[in-house]
C-alpha cells in the first residue's frame, strides 16, 4: 500500500453523498450496490465508508471507475488492516492519506466539510471476537482511546458523526436487542471491553451534538432518535438491507435503499431511514 497523495483539511462541497457500512471486501456486493447508487443517485460521487472495508485496491479502484465514484473515504473499522495502515497514518500525523485511484483513509480523529456541514470522523471499533482469533488477527490499533476522545472533543461541535463502533446507550432498537441479547455468545471480557468502548463514542458524540451519526460495524441496519432530537442511523454490512444511506447536506435528510431498489428489480423509490 502506498501513499500517492495527504491532506490535512478536506472540503466537499456535494450536496449529496453517500454513507455505506461494512463491506468485508466483497467485491460482488460493492458492485452490486454501486450500480444501483449510480442509477438511483447519479449526481453522488462520493461515499464515506463505516469502516470494515478491507477492499482490494485495484478492485475497488476499477468498481468506483464504473460507476462514476470519485471518492471513497474511509472511516477504519476493527476488522481492516491496521498492522499495514497504522505506519502510514503515523508518517503523516494527523493527515488523511489517499492510497489509491480513488480511496482515501482517514486518521483518528479527523473532521471536514462536506456541503457546507461539519463532519466528525472517529475510526476504530473493539473486536468482541478477538479472544476467538490468533495472534496478529487483530490489532490494539482499533481501539479508541483517551486520547482520541480528548482529541476529538477538542475540535468543538460538528453537524455530523461518522464512525464504526456504535455509541453507548444508542436509540436504535436493532443494535439495543443486539446488545441485549449477545447472540454469538461472545465471552464477558469481549462485552466488557465492547462496552467501553461504545462508552468513548457516546462521550463524543455527547460533547460534539452532531444532529446524524452514522455508523457499522453492529451489523443490524435500522436507526433510532435520541429525546433531544439526535438521529442515530446503523448501517447494514455485506449482504444485508441498509447498507447504503444517502444524506442531502442541505437538510440533513436520509434516505436508505432497500437491496431490491439497489439491485434493479424494485420501482418504489427509496425510504427515510426508521426506528
Amino acid at each position: 500500500m502506498l501513499i500517492h497523495e495527504t491532506a490535512t483539511r478536506m472540503v466537499i462541497e456535494d450536496q449529496r453523498v453517500a454513507f455505506a457500512g461494512d463491506w468485508h471486501g466483497d467485491h460482488g456486493f460493492a458492485r452490486m450496490t454501486l450500480r444501483g447508487l449510480s442509477k438511483l443517485a447519479p449526481d453522488v460521487t462520493t461515499i464515506f465508508h463505516a469502516g470494515d472495508w478491507s477492499m482490494d485496491l485495484d478492485k475497488s479502484d476499477q468498481i468506483c471507475r464504473a460507476f462514476g465514484i470519485e471518492r471513497v473515504l474511509v472511516c477504519l473499522g476493527n476488522h481492516d488492516d491496521w498492522r499495514t495502515i497504522t505506519p502510514l497514518l503515523d508518517a503523516h500525523p494527523g493527515e488523511a492519506i489517499r492510497v489509491s485511484e480513488s480511496t482515501w483513509i482517514m486518521p483518528r480523529p479527523f473532521r471536514l466539510m462536506v456541503g457546507g456541514r461539519a463532519l466528525l470522523v472517529l475510526s476504530g471499533a473493539t473486536s468482541v471476537d478477538r479472544y476467538w482469533r490468533r495472534p496478529g488477527e487483530w490489532s490494539p490499533d482499533e481501539t479508541i482511546n483517551d486520547e482520541d476522545v480528548a482529541a476529538a472533543i477538542a475540535g468543538g461541535l460538528a453537524d455530523l458523526m461518522l464512525t464504526h463502533e456504535s455509541p453507548a446507550d444508542t436509540p436504535v432498537p436493532a443494535v439495543r436487542r443486539i446488545l441485549q441479547t449477545n447472540p454469538l455468545g461472545f465471552p464477558r471480557e469481549s462485552l466488557i471491553e465492547s462496552a467501553a468502548s461504545r462508552v468513548r463514542v457516546r462521550q463524543v458524540w455527547d460533547a460534539v451534538n452532531p444532529r446524524v451519526l452514522l455508523h457499522g460495524h453492529m451489523h443490524a441496519p435500522g436507526a433510532g432518535t435520541t429525546e433531544d432530537g439526535r438521529r442515530v442511523i446503523s448501517l447494514g454490512c455485506n449482504g444485508q438491507q441498509g447498507n447504503i444511506a444517502i444524506l442531502n447536506t442541505e437538510d440533513l435528510t436520509v434516505e436508505v435503499p432497500s437491496l431490491r431498489e439497489l439491485r434493479g428489480d424494485d420501482s418504489t423509490s427509496s425510504t427515510p431511514e426508521r426506528s
